[in-house]
């Protein structure tokens, strides 16, 4: 029996556009509300997203039951997956896990995996690559490494994300969210067009996408997929038609101070709130997470409403 086409494992132009790392929403007796995340995830692909990924760590993914991910893999694919690819994020302590996460996704329909280092152990190259390779040799799903050496302690460099690129042909992308701008040149300079770049942080996308990445994984898109999506497409014009910038950098002053929410320790806590405050979900947490302290909420709140209201005139 053939595989659906929306089943098909992504290929390496599937990998391009903004990719929302989708919130968890939770209900007050911390299960999932997974007819919310359902329309969630719609409304951002209907707004121009490219893919969905989920849970990663902006989806609290860590904190989720096995069962509770296929929930979600399982609402995403039924929600979008007709018309574009659910990427399931494979974060585990353990090698085992992680394959485990992987063939769940697979099973549940997913077209590609973000594929974390370990959580717990920070081990030498030889273990981590060890750790990646049996992870992307245990589906035929279209891979993403996720390096974010500042969350996880492991730096994946480019030449290590290359030597992985040649050995495993499911390997078509690196997040990059090391917050070092350099690597994104680095990356390309050492993979050519092998291995697509994403940027990985909210707030340096700009600058990211001159310096060549072709695709945003994206935290406050779940509030404002319209103005992902049109910064994005903006940065990308003016990599051949200069006097797009201009447009590009007077939306991204506007969309700074909310970007720059996806940036800090309590990123999961402020991109709830933000998109609460644009009228999708709840602040809900689970913990070991709890609800914002006061002060901090009070500050993101006046940068939040600042925002919405001067937000730009673009179709939401």
């Amino acid at each position: 029996m053939n595989t659906p086409m929306q089943h098909q494992p992504m290929q390496r132009a599937d990998w391009h556009g903004v990719f929302p790392a989708i919130t968890t929403p939770l209900r007050a007796d911390d299960t999932i509300d997974l007819e919310l995340f359902g329309r969630h995830a719609a409304w951002m692909v209907q707004h121009g997203c490219s893919a969905v990924v989920t849970p990663g760590s902006l989806g609290e993914g860590g904190l989720l039951s096995m069962d509770e991910k296929r929930s979600l893999w399982r609402a995403a694919v039924q929600s979008v997956g007709a018309s574009v690819p659910v990427v399931a994020a494979v974060g585990a302590c353990s090698t085992r896990e992680a394959v485990d996460i992987a063939r769940a996704a697979q099973a549940e329909g997913c077209r590609g995996l973000m594929v974390l280092p370990p959580y717990a152990y920070r081990g030498r190259w030889r273990e981590t690559r060890t750790h990646f390779a049996r992870i992307l040799e245990s589906t035929p799903l279209g891979c993403m490494l996720y390096n974010n050496p500042p969350a996880y302690g492991t730096d994946v460099l480019p030449e290590q994300a290359a030597e992985l690129a040649r050995d495993h042909a499911n390997l078509h992308a690196v997040k990059e969210s090391s917050g070092d701008i350099r690597r994104m040149t680095a990356i390309r300079a050492v993979a050519g067009d092998r291995l697509c770049v994403f940027v990985g942080i909210d707030d340096m996308v700009l600058e990211g996408v001159a310096a060549g990445a072709e695709g945003w994984i994206a935290g406050l898109v779940n509030g404002f997929p319209a103005e992902t999506v049109r910064l994005f497409e903006l940065a990308v014009d003016a990599r051949s038609d200069p006097a797009r910038m201009e447009d590009a950098e007077e939306l991204y002053r506007w969309f700074l101070p909310l970007l720059r929410l996806d940036a800090v320790p309590e990123f999961v806590h402020l991109v709830k709130l933000a998109q609460a405050r644009a009228g999708w979900g709840s602040e809900r947490l689970r913990l070991p997470r709890l609800p914002l302290e006061p002060a901090l909420r009070d500050r993101a709140m006046s940068v939040i409403d600042v925002a919405m209201k001067v937000r730009p005139a673009i179709a939401r």
